[in-house]
């Protein structure tokens, strides 16, 4: 099913009981944050002698003191930073990844009424390198690490079981996964759906492309985002930078936008917009612009043309540390050029997906750039991901979303 090949098993095809693992002994003195139940143990803190090294990237093994207490199994690659991503169990078997499967859904549909959300989302879920967003009877499904690609064969078929989904795509794509020996995945594991599917978020209808689109296909963790700022936008002037398939545009529309320009670099996302704007019926009153939003903007304040309410969500400007200076400027250039074509009284709305830009260091360069614009503004919102995105308590650095909304003067 395009996984990888399943871990040692017994001859009834359950996982091995846990002494059948090979140990890693997590050094004395080293031992305090995975004591206090941090998910990641780093590379310094194993005795990493020649066993170890010599295991295979993803092998399941058993976390021991020193002193022989057990911190339970954990995916091993000895030749990451983060050696070792603790499950926090002594039996990965099926009734354990059922229960985790099911607590996974129980909390999302605390919140969400349809199943249209991100289902599970790795180490906040107990279930680390793995993430699967939802789209009604399709899941998509990434192995972030190769400790859970090589479980897929005994995770997909429990997220079947307590899903009743229809078809699961095997989805992959960064260049962080080359760290951990895996390549770029896309195709069904099981079942087939061709072309776009349409999901529902908030009230309005969206068309995902889940092999062919980007990450998993859509962008879950907007949603709170976009309701918000859409319930700002009724007769209102609408530019929606950076679109994809129309996630904030799209919505504005369906709550009685007067226009709205939805552009993007994507020729495909476009057209996913498109599909999306004759979904909702709004298609009269959207237009599609293919180009790179800065100099769109850039175009848009030469005209002299102004928006009520400006939106732009850009990928992630800051792919590593060492592109964090060049990041907070290219932040800072789009809130210029994004609050320059603002009408006075006007919304405009700023995100950022990069968890290199600290949220400090990301609102000063907006304030910066706004002001460069010779505006000012009042912030009104200031936000993250959604429930259905949960954030670790020892990994706040994964709460990597933010996203503000100005009133500009």
């Amino acid at each position: 099913m395009g996984a990888s090949s399943s871990l040692c098993q017994t001859d009834c095809g359950a996982v091995a009981h846990v002494s059948k693992y090979p140990k890693v002994i997590v050094l004395k003195g080293r031992e305090k944050r995975a004591l206090a139940g941090h998910p990641w143990i780093y590379a310094n803190e194993v005795q990493m002698d020649a066993n170890a090294k010599a295991l295979e990237h993803g092998t399941l093994v058993k976390l021991q003191l020193e002193g022989g207490e057990s911190l339970g199994l954990a995916t091993f690659n000895p030749h990451s930073l983060i050696c070792a991503r603790r499950l926090r169990t002594d039996d990965m078997g099926e009734a354990w990844l059922r229960e985790k499967i099911e607590a996974a859904l129980a909390l999302r549909t605390a919140f969400y009424d349809q199943p249209y959300y991100r289902l599970i989302h790795a180490e906040a879920d107990g279930l680390p390198g793995l993430v699967v967003d939802r789209y009604g009877d399709v899941l998509s499904v990434q192995a972030n690490t190769a400790g859970m690609d090589k479980l897929l064969p005994q995770v997909l078929p429990v997220l079947q079981a307590v899903t009743g989904t229809k078809a699961v795509a095997l989805t992959r794509h960064g260049a962080a996964v080359a760290l951990e020996g895996l390549t770029d995945q896309n195709e069904w594991a099981v079942g087939k759906v061709d072309g776009p599917i349409t999901i529902i978020e908030n009230e309005a209808r969206y068309r995902v492309d889940v092999t062919g689109g980007q990450k998993t296909g859509w962008f879950y963790d907007q949603r709170e985002n976009r309701n918000f700022i859409a319930a700002l936008c009724s007769g209102k002037t609408v530019f929606d930078g950076f679109c994809y398939a129309g996630g904030f545009g799209l919505l504005a529309a369906v709550r009685g936008a007067a226009s709205v320009t939805l552009v993007d670099a994507s020729v495909a996302a476009l057209e996913l917009a498109r599909l999306g704007a004759q979904a909702n019926t709004v298609e009269s009153r959207c237009s599609f612009v293919k180009g790179d939003v800065l100099l769109e903007l850039e175009a848009t304040k030469l005209r002299g043309e102004k928006f009520d309410v400006v939106i732009v969500d850009p990928p992630a400007f800051i792919k590593s540390k060492k592109d964090v200076a060049a990041g907070l400027k290219g932040y800072r250039k789009l809130a210029r050029l994004a609050a320059a074509v603002v009408v006075p009284g006007g919304w405009l709305a700023l995100g950022s997906c990069s968890h290199h830009a600290e949220s400090a260091a990301w609102a000063a360069e907006n304030a910066r750039g706004i002001s460069e614009a010779g505006r000012q503004g009042r912030i009104v919102y200031s936000h993250g991901a959604g429930p259905d995105h949960p954030v670790h308590p020892h990994l706040p650095e994964s709460a990597y979303l933010k996203f503000q909304v100005l009133k500009l003067d």
